[in-house]
């Protein structure tokens, strides 16, 4: 995947990894392990000169940052006008998840209708997010408000970016709703695509509508079932990576995803990234944009 960004003049960093098989502990808690730093999306939020170091709201994620510290002092170091923000870090004690809402005694059912009713494991506590839930569109950021990402979160984003339109939605189709790129995933300027299993509801539609925007139904994924260890649901299908609004990467065995964004008008270029989801998923995630060219504009001058 590296080698084909390369080969399209895409200039590509790495994180540094750390030992994450070691034992980690704050003064409120410990943990075995950590998770590693596969999807940069989930820790990077690049908003015009600004990348900010999300929260994050897994305990085994709280020190998944210094993976990024290199790259970042030397962003710093190298440009002037860059600015490095880190939110500030959640103590994440027992009081910012509820107790045994995971069990596996809960059916589906009742996971939905927590979800509609925007009662989810993560309390309002603290604020609380990570950046995978964000999408940006010029001047307006999305956000979505689930597991990961709590109301306080969307607050403390809002007073951040003073300068940017923030709005939050949520998708009552999903009874694990962890990250936005698997469900509600621009393709190009007026082009959406939505999980059917996941639609956003009618009343959070009208700020896309308005402004001109179509929001359809992404295709099938090609598999029943992820692959191996993956933790992720098979609508990874759908979290592709946008180079330019002609161009998009899909996973190579993705050939309903590709063949609906052939349609739409794009380039579509296929990565073979199937055996890689279990380090914490696809295209998508594995990626963070942080500088691209063009102007900033206003995708919704109707709210």
């Amino acid at each position: 995947f590296s080698d084909i960004l390369i080969k399209r003049g895409i200039k590509v960093d790495r994180p540094t990894p750390i030992n994450f098989n070691q034992n980690i502990s704050t003064p409120d808690w410990k943990a075995e392990t950590m998770f590693g730093c596969m999807p940069p999306r989930d820790v990077l939020l690049t908003v015009g000169n600004e990348i900010l170091e999300a929260t994050m709201s897994y305990r085994c994620r709280w020190f998944e940052y210094l993976c990024y510290r290199p790259l970042l002092k030397n962003y710093y170091d190298s440009d002037p006008n860059m600015r490095h923000e880190s939110a500030p870090k959640p103590r994440l004690t027992d009081e910012d998840y509820r107790k045994d809402y995971l069990s596996d005694k809960i059916g589906i059912q009742k996971r939905l209708e927590w979800t509609e009713k925007k009662f989810f494991v993560t309390t309002e506590e603290e604020p609380l997010f990570d950046a995978a839930d964000i999408l940006r569109f010029g001047k307006d950021l999305v956000v979505q408000h689930g597991f990961t990402t709590n109301l306080k979160g969307i607050d403390w984003i809002k007073r951040h970016f003073k300068n940017h339109r923030v709005h939050s939605v949520n998708f009552p189709g999903d009874p694990y709703p962890i990250h936005i790129d698997a469900t509600f995933t621009p393709i190009k300027e007026g082009i959406i695509i939505n999980n059917p299993q996941r639609r956003l509801p009618p009343q959070q539609r009208k700020l896309f509508e308005d402004n001109g925007w179509k929001i359809i139904d992404s295709a099938q994924p090609a598999h029943n079932s992820p692959p191996a260890l993956c933790y992720s649901s098979v609508w990874l299908s759908m979290n592709v990576l946008v180079l330019d609004p002609k161009t998009v990467c899909v996973e190579k065995s993705e050939v309903y995803q590709a063949e609906q964004l052939d349609k739409l008008g794009m380039e579509v270029i296929p990565v073979d990234l199937r055996d890689a989801y279990a380090f914490g998923g696809g295209l998508h995630c594995c990626t963070a944009d942080v500088y691209r060219e063009g102007d900033l504009k206003d995708y919704f001058p109707k709210q």
